[in-house]
């Protein structure tokens, strides 16, 4: 599955007339944009085209007496919360010229006028209706992670919407005869504004790029908030001018996540990179890379007052061709073959710089990395020749070090343990085999579950059961549980992040019984809604295989079932892949297909197929569609966008977030 050619290339692409206004310019930045440009190259891009500095897009920022020219790169329109920063950052400037890029492309009148107002209000807080003010626009909406996967790190925190909670969140804000039934019955408009606003925002990027990599596309859904997705864009006014005059066919096919959290959160993924990203600290800032500890290269104890004194390192390596085919071999390799692959280029790297290095054959340990890695050590150099190797390297050997990488097959045992017992009559005695797992801090061991990972395994095992048979037993068997995680919130002396954010407790002493009752409460009612969420579907209704005499029971993510749905070689109409259609043409080739053999069209049609997953893919997942295309049909081009890189503490984060229908306006 080599990625299409010109997707890539567009993400860098966007980039050249931004970069290009950079020029004795201090450029200040908010956090999905620089996300998005540390996977096209970095600040480097920048300054290497004469920025005089890159800066937090924040009101605590601001230019020197000496730099008359600022450059705000934005992913969002700029109003509201951007607007006021740009404000404090001008007026406590001495800039005689301004240049606002936002990633939000002016698709009504009234955005356009707005724009030409800001020109007006930059000069005004310049101080000097006769200074310069610009502003441009950029689709700056996708980081290229691999030539084959993309992410929308503005989007990070978009989620599917769940069948009861958020559905009766909306229904109260409606009189009753206008109250939906279902998520199905929701449509764009009736949603809340912010949300709208987001969704409206990703189209139009979507659009842009679709335009940019020249494609002319059919939308497909599987799942509600991928049907509304799908729908704005399959009759997006611009969208619907641009496909008249694309060449080459596309099928972009959305999926929401909740359909399949299995997957999400499940352990049997055989990756590398799976595990640094489920091991290591997030990079600051960033939804989809790392912090690597780079101290091994250096004679600084990094302890106390020097604790931030060296700078991380990364998985993205854009600058570093090597680094770079080497983080692309990590993504689509087995684990086994990834660590031996790192250890060639790092045996090959000393070499070079003939070091003296040891040859060693048979297993790779975190040991005989971390050797490795400290032959370049104080050689500046030699470091900077292969920094990319020696990042990634450095995250290999810390992740196989790492005690969490431990608890990894203790995960995926109990979770072949679940698929083994799981039936809809069968989810209270698997309930049973969590419960004395569950334990108070006192109590635990460095191998015991932590709540973190209870809630986890319990994602996994609402979402892989699926439709929930509720009855004595079950309400028994989930009291037991929900007792247990009350007395371990309670019993916690420092809540982890995820805790904090689920109690709203920063402290042990703020979590009272009462709050953790109603914390677990919340819990188990997402945890019931994700068991709903594929009631609707017809053929994808069920991701877990059940056992036989000859074969144990397994895991079938809808992923795998969706690629397959649409290449098999049958090329039936798929029942839960549903067509959007882009308006009257459409209407009437419908209705003459009544009386007429007309084909609709497949998803299987075209050359280039794209898969966009709302709320987060897996690497192991992209993986398998990566084998999966290419043993079924090599002919076809596939990649994989996504709001986000999952890790299994993500999903419940997503799940539990409080603001999912009234997220706030990235700025």
């Amino acid at each position: 599955m080599a990625g299409s050619p010109g997707l890539a290339a567009f993400c860098l692409k966007v980039w050249e007339p931004v970069v290009a206004k950079s020029r004795r310019a201090v450029v200040f930045m908010d956090t999905p944009c620089a996300e998005i440009l540390h996977w096209c190259g970095g600040v480097e891009l920048f300054l290497s085209a004469g920025a005089l500095n890159v800066k937090e897009f924040s009101s605590f920022e601001s230019g020197a007496k000496n730099q008359p020219k600022a450059l705000f790169v934005v992913s969002s329109a700029p109003r509201g919360r951007a607007l006021d920063v740009i404000r404090d950052v001008v007026s406590q400037s001495s800039f005689q010229y301004c240049i606002v890029v936002t990633a939000v492309g002016p698709g009504e009148p009234e955005d356009r006028a707005n724009y030409e107002q800001l020109k007006d209000r930059l000069c005004e807080w310049m101080g000097n209706m006769n200074f310069t003010a610009e502003v441009m626009w950029a689709p700056l909406l996708l980081a290229p992670v691999a030539p084959h996967l993309l992410v929308t790190p503005a989007f990070s925190f978009l989620f599917p919407l769940l069948p009861s909670q958020d559905l009766q969140a909306m229904n109260r804000s409606r009189p009753d005869k206008k109250r939906f039934p279902g998520l199905g019955d929701v449509d764009l408009a009736s949603m809340p504004q912010e949300l709208q606003h987001h969704i409206r925002k990703l189209v139009s990027g979507l659009n842009f790029f679709l335009e940019g990599i020249g494609v002319r596309e059919e939308c497909y859904a599987v799942g509600h908030l991928s049907r509304i997705i799908a729908g704005e864009l399959a009759n997006c006014p611009q969208a619907k001018n641009r496909r008249k005059t694309s060449q080459s066919k596309a099928s972009l096919v959305f999926i929401d996540r909740t359909l399949d959290l299995t997957g999400a959160v499940g352990h049997h993924g055989d990756n590398l990179v799976e595990k640094i990203l489920s091991v290591l600290p997030c990079l600051p800032g960033h939804s989809n890379d790392v912090m690597v500890n780079m101290e091994a290269l250096t004679a600084l104890r990094c302890e106390g007052k020097n604790e931030d004194i060296i700078a991380p390192g990364c998985l993205a390596q854009p600058n570093n061709p090597t680094g770079k085919a080497l983080w692309e071999s990590m993504l689509s390799m087995k684990q086994k073959e990834a660590v031996m692959e790192v250890r060639r280029q790092l045996v090959e790297a000393a070499s070079r710089e003939k070091l003296p290095v040891k040859m060693s054959m048979g297993r790779v340990t975190p040991e005989q990395l971390r050797f490795l890695i400290q032959l370049f050590k104080d050689n500046g150099q030699a470091i900077q020749n292969h920094c990319g190797v020696l990042q990634l390297a450095s995250s290999t050997a810390q992740v196989l070090k790492h005690p969490q990488y431990s608890k990894w097959d203790n995960f995926l045992a109990f979770e072949r343990l679940v698929l083994q017992t799981t039936g809809k009559t069968e989810l209270p005695r698997v309930l049973n085999q969590l419960y004395p797992m569950i334990k108070s801090h006192n109590e635990r061991s460095n191998d015991d579950y932590n709540i973190d990972d209870i809630i986890i395994i319990l994602v996994y095992i609402y979402s892989v059961t699926g439709d929930v048979q509720v009855n004595s037993e079950f309400d028994a068997a989930e009291s037991h549980v929900k007792k247990a995680l009350i007395q371990a919130f309670c019993d916690e002396p420092e809540p982890s992040p995820l805790l904090q954010k689920i109690t709203g407790c920063e402290s042990s002493p703020e979590l009272t019984l009462e709050k953790s009752a109603a914390a677990v409460d919340k819990i188990f009612t997402t945890l019931r809604d994700v068991s709903k969420t594929r009631t609707h579907l017809k053929f994808f209704h069920s991701v877990h295989v059940p056992g036989s005499n000859v074969q144990q029971a397994s895991y079938k993510p809808l992923l795998k079932q969706i690629v397959e749905e649409i290449l098999h070689p049958s090329h039936a109409e798929p029942v839960d892949i549903e067509h959007m259609s882009s308006g009257l043409t459409d209407l009437l080739k419908t209705g003459i297909s009544m009386f007429m053999k007309v084909s609709r069209p497949h998803p299987g049609d075209a050359s280039l197929l794209i898969l966009f997953v709302i709320g987060g893919v897996t690497v192991s997942e992209v993986r398998m569609v990566k084998d999966l295309v290419s043993s079924l049909k090599p002919g076809v081009q596939v990649a994989v966008l996504s709001t986000k890189l999952l890790r299994p503490l993500d999903i419940p984060e997503l799940l539990l977030a409080t603001d999912r229908l009234h997220p706030d306006t990235v700025i």
